[in-house]
């Protein structure tokens, strides 16, 4: 049972229960006891009891009962005023708690590699989350794979859309949906020229081609995966040029300075002269993963990762 401590007169605290002061109330507002002990769902005797245990707490009198009539006294106007602020900030509480633990309200630190949001998935389940929890604010943060990673251990941030890779142990991730690569050329290029829209091409065709990437540092996930499949292909890239943003690094390829592979969705970025061409080699995709520190069951983290494989399944 809830209480208010009030301090008396002789400096010994008092308690008041929270049904002491719903009590009162139903009484104010009825101004009739047999009325207010309907609404409460009890006998008017024991209403009575409670109300006259308040005032000998207060040590106030809150009723004038005269002629089958009652009325609020001074003291009972002021604590009238007091009870409703005193239980509405309760409710509040008391609402503002369960919701918490609902994860409907609260802040969730995502962080996004700069690929990721290009994927349709990815904006489509952060669009539901928002609709579904409007009170919880999200926090986006542009990091690399390894920066989240880095994040997610210091605790900077709840979740993580990573690319595929090996994580510490107090981390753990769950596979969203693979993102095909796509080889990146100009669209004059001899290897491409005349190929119909929906070719795939081999990617050992281009190993003796100059490459243009990400730097590590700013694409891990992709950088390590394009060298990996590279090698899976008989090839060692020879990168004339690397850059931070795959609209530069298909601005390059536009040019002709060189090729690069980049995943798929980066085709949503329009540069003249540049053309995706999908990759047949086996393992020409890249894993999407969320990431959270293991035991993280927040709900704030359970609802966002649900949404996230629902609209990635």
């Amino acid at each position: 049972m809830m209480k208010v401590v009030i301090p008396s007169a002789d400096a010994r605290p008092m308690s008041i229960e929270l049904r002491h002061l719903r009590y009162f109330l139903a009484v104010a507002e009825t101004l009739h006891f047999g009325r207010a002990a309907e609404r409460l769902g009890m006998s008017q005797p024991p209403l009575s009891q409670q109300i006259r245990q308040l005032e000998t707490l207060l040590g106030a009198r809150l009723f004038l009962r005269a002629n089958r009539r009652v009325e609020l006294t001074d003291a009972g106007r002021v604590l009238q005023e007091q009870a409703r602020e005193v239980l509405a900030r309760v409710d509040t509480a008391i609402d503002l708690t369960q919701r918490a633990q609902r994860g409907e309200t609260g802040e969730l630190r995502i962080g996004l590699t700069r690929a990721t949001p290009l994927s349709t998935q990815i904006p489509r389940a952060i669009f539901a989350y928002r609709q579904q929890f409007p009170q919880v604010q999200l926090k986006l943060r542009e990091m690399n794979t390894l920066q989240q990673i880095d994040a997610l251990m210091a605790g900077e941030l709840d979740v993580g859309l990573i690319r595929k890779r090996a994580l510490p142990a107090p981390l753990m991730s769950r596979k969203l949906f693979s993102d095909p690569l796509a080889l990146v050329v100009h669209d004059q290029h001899p290897l491409v020229r005349g190929l119909p829209a929906d070719a795939a091409v081999a990617l050992r065709l281009f190993a003796h081609e100059p490459f243009v990437g990400f730097l590590r540092e700013v694409g891990a996930g992709i950088h390590d995966h394009v060298i990996a499949l590279c090698r899976s292909a008989g090839f060692t890239p020879r990168i004339v040029q690397e850059a931070g943003e795959a609209s530069t690094l298909i601005s390059l390829a536009a040019s002709g300075l060189g090729v690069t592979v980049l995943p798929a969705s980066c085709c949503h970025i329009q540069v003249d002269g540049a053309r995706f061409v999908a990759l047949s080699d086996r393992a020409a995709s890249s894993e999407v993963h969320v990431a959270c520190r293991r035991g993280a069951a927040s709900p704030l983290i359970g609802h966002f990762t649900r949404l996230l494989q629902g609209v990635s399944g």
